[in-house]
This record gives structure tokens, sequence and C-alpha cells, in this order.
């Protein structure tokens, strides 16, 4: 770890600090063989992200390997740390400090995820500390204990032909390169199937198998829990429960250390889960997989805020392992890394019969047909034809942009957004006799006056799936009607005809395919104030529409509430996601937006905003600071209290691609800064790779 020039002196002295003060512990003897010990201290501040030197008592010789958990001194107090590595002689002149007790001796921390961590560190701007905290999770003694200590020998599968792969032209040859030991990077824009044999669990189930036998491990992510219980029953099939484990966020603490620590031992080579897998100790590792990397449950919501997708790709470069990123649509983000060339493409063109018909309500056809009001209602006539008739047959999805009942409100004068007097959030109902009700400190809105107009009546915005499940129940009576959102999301429902409301990404699965799929309120998808808005709606729109049944079995799906002329909706009736992301790219490359410059965002404080842009080098390009009005109270957990939107400013800072690494150099020198001077003002610092803060 490099250090800051600033802060040499003051760090020595901190240290000095720490050394022994009374005779007894003076005279502890030190290890005989390498007994300096070079420690990373868990400490949490931004100028103490580096290693300390400490000397090895000879009693925990044996104990004090690299990677182990370990307690020492620092200062006044007793800290943890990891022991990254032994040696001979110190560079530090002077006395060291003696470790203070080895707290286990699992070597957690290998030097492989050890350079990983400094690798995503030094891409985010952030500390390695932080970094290994998402890495390595807490211990559980008891599951240390209880776990054998003896490496089972992983079982090793039969290769068997792959019918999902078979689709693809580059299918099979992807899966030659994983059985010889090679390491590509794809990008595969999958197909859509309700066959469970050609559907995309099963592809990477088996690619699973094929990497397993060859001898080598497998890391498989997934957005959420019901994407590894899809996944999960096809690897059951394939390579049986015992031959890979599962690391999620839903997983106990014992129960997830027990399955950390089989990876770690050699237990076993294979790893399902979130995004806490891509940093997995698998020994051998041989294939990378991640299955939609675009969706946000795959980026880390903790500082340094790192996605799945860029932590693959470091281990890829790191160790060489094949890397292939799934999805129905592809990032941007792949995108430019597909023009750059570190990845190539695994797709193919699909033939009709196999996707499921997609019409637009209110285009023109609609209208001369059953004119404008019909046509373009929340629910058109042909959105209301489609559900009719797929109720014949099998269950129909309805997705809906929003949770909840109304979760906006605008003024019924003038349109103006409904807002809270107190702290100007936006004003919502939760049901149909409740008040209107700040969504974020819920102060009710009694009376509510516009201070636009000042009007008095209240109209809905955007409408929620709980209205949208009482007026579909009302307008098909006797129609069971499930709901799957925040709170209530199910995994699948059986074949028969149902009401299925649900917001994206918590679709069930049916069993045997939907026979229609309904996207209501499009709009409200394509209007979000965001740079990835576009991308993030065909994402969502192409994995409801993944669910139902193709064309040739009856299945169609039905846009509603955008134009029929709206590029993303055309490339959804396409299904072209291809030419979407070459097209979102290209506009993005022409404004200097990520991913084709490197970018990173300071929030906070007006003061402290304008010091950080001060203090930075003028190559780097600044925007700003502007005031955020937009999203929840954002701050930063080491920079002391967090602020109200409306006392927000953002400062946004652009760099080439080719310096992304100098700049995050410098956004790092200033988090030291901040901590070496204890600032007390709020300043979130955020470095992104490829938009999803803009």
């Amino acid at each position: 770890m490099s250090e800051h020039p600033a802060t040499v002196e003051q760090l020595e002295l901190l240290h000095a600090s720490a050394r022994p003060r009374t005779k007894k512990a003076a005279e502890v003897t030190d290890a005989a063989t390498d007994p300096v010990a070079v420690v990373l201290l868990d400490l949490g501040l931004a100028h103490l992200d580096r290693t300390f030197e400490y000397a090895v008592p000879a009693d925990l010789d044996a104990a004090a390997q690299p990677g182990v958990r370990v307690k020492v001194r620092f200062g006044p107090q007793d800290v943890t740390g990891y022991l990254v590595e032994r040696r001979a002689e110190a560079e530090h002149v002077g006395k060291l400090s003696p470790l203070r007790k080895v707290v286990s001796d699992e070597p957690v921390l290998t030097p492989q995820i050890l350079r990983l961590c400094q690798h995503v560190a030094a891409d985010q701007a952030g500390s390695v500390a932080d970094v290994v905290r998402l890495a390595v999770p807490p211990r559980h003694a008891r599951a240390e204990s209880a776990l054998a200590a003896e490496a089972a020998v992983p079982w090793t599968p039969a290769p068997e032909p792959s019918a999902a792969w078979a689709r693809y032209p580059a299918g099979q040859a992807l899966l030659r390169r994983i059985a010889d030991g090679e390491g590509p990077a794809a990008s595969w824009l999958a197909l859509p199937s309700v066959e469970e044999t050609l559907d995309w669990p099963r592809a990477l189930a088996d690619a699973t198998r094929t990497c397993l036998a060859a001898k080598r491990g497998v890391i498989i992510t997934v957005p959420d829990h019901r994407d590894v219980e899809r996944v999960a029953r096809q690897l059951d099939d394939l390579i049986g429960k015992d031959a890979y484990v599962r690391l999620t966020a839903d997983q106990g603490p014992q129960a997830r250390y027990t399955a950390w620590l089989k990876v770690l031992r050699g237990q076993v080579r294979c790893v399902l889960g979130n995004r806490a897998a891509a940093f997995a100790p698998v020994h051998d590792l041989g294939l990378m997989l991640c299955w939609d990397d675009g969706d946000n449950l795959l980026t880390e919501p903790r500082a340094p805020y790192p996605t799945t997708r860029d932590v693959l790709w470091r281990r890829h470069l790191d160790c060489g392992a094949a890397l292939v990123l799934g999805g129905f649509a592809r990032s941007v983000a792949v995108q430019q890394w597909l023009v750059e060339g570190r990845v190539r493409a695994v797709e193919t063109r699909p033939l009709r019969a196999l996707l499921p018909r997609i019409a637009v309500a209110g285009d023109d056809r609609d209208v001369a047909r059953h004119g404008p009001a019909a046509a373009r209602a929340r629910l058109p006539v042909t959105a209301w034809q489609a559900v009719h008739e797929g109720l014949k047959s099998g269950p129909v999805l309805i997705q809906v942009p929003r949770r909840g009942y109304v979760p906006r409100l605008r003024c019924a004068e003038c349109g103006h957004g409904a807002e809270c007097a107190t702290c100007h959030g936006p004003l919502q109902l939760t049901g149909v006799d409740d008040a209107p009700h700040c969504a974020w400190c819920d102060t009710v809105a009694r009376p509510f006056r516009c201070p636009e107009c000042e009007g008095t009546r209240l109209r809905a915005s955007v409408i929620g799936a709980r209205r949208t499940a009482e007026e579909l129940g009302r307008a098909f009576p006797g129609v069971p009607v499930i709901r799957s959102g925040a709170g209530q999301v199910r995994d699948d429902v059986p074949a028969e005809p149902a009401l299925v409301i649900a917001t994206p990404g918590a679709e069930p699965v049916a069993i045997e395919g939907y026979s229609a799929v309904l996207l209501l309120d499009a709009w409200a998808m394509l209007d979000r104030p965001s740079l990835q808005s576009n991308e993030q709606a065909l994402r969502q729109w192409l994995a409801a529409a993944a669910l139902c049944r193709p064309a040739s079995a009856g299945g169609v799906v039905v846009l509603a509430g955008a134009e029929a002329t709206n590029p993303v909706v055309q490339t959804l009736v396409r299904w072209a996601p291809a030419a979407m992301a070459e097209t979102e790219l290209a506009q993005r490359a022409a404004l200097d937006l990520p991913p084709t410059r490197w970018t990173a965002t300071l929030t906070g404080s007006a003061d402290s905003v304008e010091a950080a842009a001060a203090s930075m080098p003028e190559w780097l390009e600044r925007f700003g600071p502007a005031p955020v009005t937009q999203g929840a109270p954002v701050g930063s957990a080491a920079s002391g209290e967090s602020l109200p939107p409306e006392r927000q400013v953002r400062l946004l800072l652009r760099a080439p691609l080719q310096r992304s690494r100098e700049a995050a150099a410098e956004v790092s020198a200033l988090r030291v800064r901040r901590s070496l001077r204890k600032a007390k003002d709020t300043l979130a610092v955020r470095v992104d790779l490829d938009g999803s803060t803009l």
C-alpha cells in the first residue's frame, strides 16, 4: 500500500504508542524465523489504510501464519486485523510491538483475495479494509469447530452435451475452451424458453458441470434468492447437492461462514450466490458466471460500492479464469468492453416462433379501431383483450412499475408534484381510506395546498401494484389475484388461470409459462431521472417477457403506456437488445458519459464539496456543484452526520479512461486528507464506472 507523504511522521508517532511499556512485555521473546508480522488493520480511517509491522512472539510463531486474524495494540486500544506477511527484517526503525493474539489459525485472507481487494479498492478510490470487510465474512467460532478439518475430495462429474448452449453458434466452442482450461471472456445474450432444459439456469449449470469435469472451480453470481433457487434446482440435477455451496445474504451467520469455510478449505469447488459470492476463495478457479450484471442488486450498497461485474473482471485478469456475463439484455458497460475487445459475443438471431408475440397498445391501428380514449387508457382495449384471452389457458402476468397503492400524487389543477411541507418529500397514498402522507417523514398532509397554484385537490401520478390488483380484481371477478413485490415476493405460480401483479424484478415463474404478459405504465419506466432509464427499462421488460410462452403456443406480450415509435419500445418489439446496447453506448460516447469516461460523484454539504473541488488537479474535469433534489438523504458514515437532500450538493468529476487509475488515486488522496483533518462535515465519495448514479 502506498502512504501519503504528509502522514508518515504522524503514523510513526501513533504506532510508537503501541510499543511495550512494561518490563514484562518488553522481555517477550520474538520468533526465531521471520519475526516481523505485516498486519492490515481494520480501523475504518482512510489515512490509516496501510499495513503496520509487529513483532511475532515465539509462543505465537506456529499460529501466526499469513491470512489469519490477529489482535494487536494500536494506540490506546486493541484492534483486529489480518496478518498478510511474515518478514525477516522490519522496515520500521525501532522496537516493534508484539502481536497480542491470534484470533484463529484459519488463514481466511488468502493472497489471491488480498490482491483482489487491493485492486478493487484502487479502482473504486476506497479503502482496502472496507473491501476486505465485504470479501471475508465475520468469524463464527462454532462453525470453525463444527466443520471437519479434513478436506474432502471434491466430486468430479462427467461432461455431458448441452442442449442449452447448442442454441448459440459459439456456445459449444465456449464450453470446449472452458473444458480445456482456457480463460475466455464472453458476453452472452440468452434466448428465452419455458423449457427447463433450454432456459438460462440450465445453461449456467451445464457450463458449471463442464468446468468441474476439468477439475477447476466455479463461481456463479445471480441477483436475488429466487434466481439462486432456480439455478440450484439445475445444479442439484446435474452435479448433486453436495458438490456446491450457497453464499447468500439471507443465510444465518453460522450457515454462511460454514459454507465459506468449505470453499476456503477446498471441500467444494463450486459457489452459488449473490454479490458476496464474487469474493469466494475458490481453489483453482476456472470459471465465473454472472447472470444479469446490470441488475442494481449486483452493486454493493456499502463503500466503496463495487459492482459484481467489476469484481469478477478483476479476478479474470488476476487468475485467468473464464468469465461469462449473461442476460436477456446487454448492459452498456459490457457493450463498452465488447467494443474494446475485452469480451466476445455469444448470441444468435432468435426465431420469431420461439419468442412471444409482442404488441404495443395505443398505436395508430388501435386508435382507428377503438378510438383515442379506449386505445390510450391505462388498460387499453388491446391489453384487456389479451388478458381476457390469456386467462382461458393459464396465468397472466401484469408488471407494474411501482409498488404500494398510489406512490406518487400531483396537484389536480396544475400537475405539480405534491410535496411534503415539512421535508419536501413526495406525497403518497397507502390505502383507499388513508390520508395523503409523506413517503420520507410520514407527515400527514391535511389539508393539502399546492405551492405553485394554491390548489387543494390531488390526483394520482403513478398507480401502484396494490391499486392495480384492486382494479383488475373488479374487472375480472372470480379470477384469483396474486401479488408479488416487496415483502411478499413469490417464487413461482401454478399453471392455473390467475392474475399475477408484480413489480419489476419480483415476477414469479409460471410452471408452464405465462399465457400473456402485460407491461403497464411503460412511461414510468422510461421517464425515470437516470442515465440508465432506457437500459433498465429494456432489461426489466425483457425479463418479464421471457417468462411468457412462445408465439407458437399462443403467448403474447402487450406493452401499454408508451409511444410505439419510442426506440426502446421498438427494441422490445424486435427483440434486439444488442442493437439497443450499441445505440446507448454511442450516445454516451458522444456526450462523454460513463462508461466511456471515468466518473466520480462527491455529495455533501456545500462547504465540503467546494473545498474538495478546489483541491482537485486541473486535468480532472469538474461539473457543479449542483443541488441534490432527488432521492433519499446521502451521507458517509466516516464523514459526519448526513444532511437532508435540500441541503446537499453534488460535484461530478470526469477523466479519460486511460487516466482512470490516476483519477481514482486523486480521489483517494482527498479521502486521506479529510481523514487526517478529522473532518466532521458530510462528504460521500463514489466512483461511477457505468453511470448508475447519474
